[in-house]
């Protein structure tokens, strides 16, 4: 292909990603280290009270914010270097808890940003395996269907995919609060009442198995569409040497699919790391909360109508970085197979 020719097919998706990907990445950068406030002025205020033969006059220093000549405070923009991530991060307040005298884990974890990334870490690491595992369970099992059974199969596993993540986690929520169906039947189980969003692991437990039945679906397709490809005159040779389905779903079938389990590891993990929609679903803010709804929460407005985007881009920033640590491991994992290969 011409160079002309390629830069002509490439350039509009260059384009796009820059001005939509990596435009707004540098700007929330720069926006980690500055922010913007309301500028305030030192003012000297004399009071009189009425005295004899004189007034008594008193001079008080006030700071009260600066107008404009619209009559509205007048903002100003600083340079506050790392303080807002300094302020999300919390360092002197951890060395405190892993101090002697310190409180340990649980003091950590009540800041934040760290039960954040605590939950968003386990529901990541969890969860991945999870989907990986039940993906190939389903495709394994629907490729092993004779060809009748196959497309309703697939149309039945399909539907939690389908299903807005918002509205999933309602439904499920639904099912378990206060009297929900399925509340009732653990309830006549377990002959005792319970409440499922008394506690935060009862609705991480629930969170977790709601993001395993939302997004294995995805991963069956994909591999089930890599079992269509299997060598079959490999698994026939196997099958005479005298390897068990074991042997033969361990030698050659994970082999092949090892690729596209790299890629649905790969979808997962970002996906997974950036969970918001779970959150607002099961209305957990109160037992558990994410690092992408931290940043949510840093720009919901408070009562006086100010946002901390500062410390929204600090954190967003911190939750890139996170992303970036955990995919690095798998593509160079992947980097090197596909080298060895060549």
């Amino acid at each position: 292909m011409k160079r002309r020719t390629f830069l002509a097919f490439v350039a509009p998706s260059l384009f796009m990603m820059l001005a939509f990907i990596a435009a707004p990445l540098v700007s929330v950068f720069v926006q980690s280290f500055y922010e913007t406030r309301a500028a305030f002025e030192q003012t000297v205020v004399e009071n009189c009270t009425p005295g004899f033969l004189a007034p008594t006059c008193t001079k008080e220093t006030r700071t009260q914010a600066k107008l404009g000549p619209n009559g509205k405070p007048v903002t100003e923009t600083v340079y506050v270097g790392l303080d807002a991530y300094r302020r999300i991060l919390s360092p002197d307040a951890v060395m405190a808890a892993l101090s002697a005298g310190g409180e340990g884990i649980a003091a950590i974890l009540k800041i934040d940003f760290w039960r954040a990334l605590r939950f968003t870490l386990t529901f990541t690491l969890i969860t991945l395996p999870l989907v990986i595992g039940l993906g190939l369970a389903i495709a394994l099992a629907v490729n092993a269907m004779v060809r009748s059974l196959r497309g309703p199969t697939i149309f039945v596993t399909l539907l939690p995919f389908i299903i807005t993540p918002v509205i999933g986690a309602l439904s499920i929520r639904w099912l378990f609060l206060g009297d929900g169906i399925l509340t009732r039947a653990i309830e006549w189980v377990v002959q005792r009442d319970i409440s499922m969003f008394a506690q935060g692991w009862t609705i991480e437990i629930m969170m977790l198995i709601y993001k395993v039945w939302h997004v294995a679906p995805f991963a069956f397709v994909v591999f089930y569409a890599a079992l269509q490809t299997v060598d079959q005159d490999t698994l026939e040779s196997a099958i005479v040497d005298g390897a068990s389905r074991g042997e033969r779903l361990r030698y050659v079938i994970i082999p092949h699919l090892a690729p596209l389990i790299a890629f649905v590891a790969l979808i997962h993990l970002m996906d997974s790391y950036r969970v918001f929609d779970e959150i607002i679903g099961f209305a957990s803010q109160a037992h558990v909360i994410s690092l992408q709804y931290l940043t949510f929460s840093f720009l919901t407005p408070d009562e006086t109508g100010n946002r901390a985007i500062t410390r929204a881009a600090a954190s967003s920033m911190l939750t890139m970085i996170g992303i970036v640590l955990l995919l690095v491991p798998l593509l160079r994992r992947t980097w090197r197979e596909q080298r060895g290969r060549r």
